[in-house]
């Protein structure tokens, strides 16, 4: 059974998303503190951390960063009230998977769990994978419909930004987080050549 784990403060809002992931045939673990789910992840076999940023006894950030410190690549959801274009970016730039505000929808919630979900079994190690493109972060080539790609680092690092949110729209904040220290022009000339070679369903 796939393994969930909710690290969550509230205990009404523990309870019912819990309860909801349950009856739709997941196991769910539940962490109130930092330190607990930080416990759980590390002695249990987790598919996916949904993470509350407001807890007790350490930001879930820190928690975010202490999992991708040591190595974890399990998706993690943010789910928190602090929902703000800044916040939003702090968290999907220290790793997180996918970010929602509260108040949520559990059918939207639940539709995100199991996208990430699939896009990570999809996924070989160290490479992320969306439809027919493959991008291998550890000897960065890019493979489009089964042919090799050449890519700047510029662009590399977008289309990385894209694959590991896909069906979600990024903010332009999250754009430019992706290529921070870049020129501005180079920017968006490079979101242009990807939208053309991402569009075409020839893939030239």
């Amino acid at each position: 059974m796939t393994q969930i784990l909710l690290i969550e403060d509230e205990p009404l809002i523990s309870a019912f998303i819990a309860k909801g992931l349950k009856a739709a045939g997941f196991g769910c673990a539940v962490g109130s503190t930092g330190q607990a789910g930080l416990a759980t992840a590390r002695s249990s076999q987790i598919d996916l951390i949904i993470l509350d940023v407001g807890l007790p006894d350490m930001s879930g950030l820190d928690v975010l960063a202490h999992l991708r410190g040591e190595g974890f690549t399990t998706p993690v959801i943010i789910l928190t009230a602090r929902s703000s274009a800044q916040d939003t970016v702090a968290g999907l730039v220290g790793g997180a998977d996918d970010y929602m505000g509260k108040p949520f929808s559990f059918d939207e919630l639940l539709a995100r769990v199991r996208l990430r979900l699939r896009s990570h079994r999809t996924a070989a190690p160290g490479a992320l994978v969306h439809d027919d493109i493959s991008l291998d972060l550890l000897t960065r080539r890019v493979h489009v419909a089964g042919r090799e790609q050449d890519l700047s680092a510029r662009e590399f690092a977008l289309l990385e930004t894209f694959l590991r949110h896909p069906g979600q729209v990024l903010s332009r904040e999250q754009l430019l987080s992706a290529v921070m220290g870049f020129r501005f022009r180079s920017r968006f000339q490079h979101c242009r050549r990807l939208r053309s070679l991402l569009a075409s369903k020839d893939r030239p």
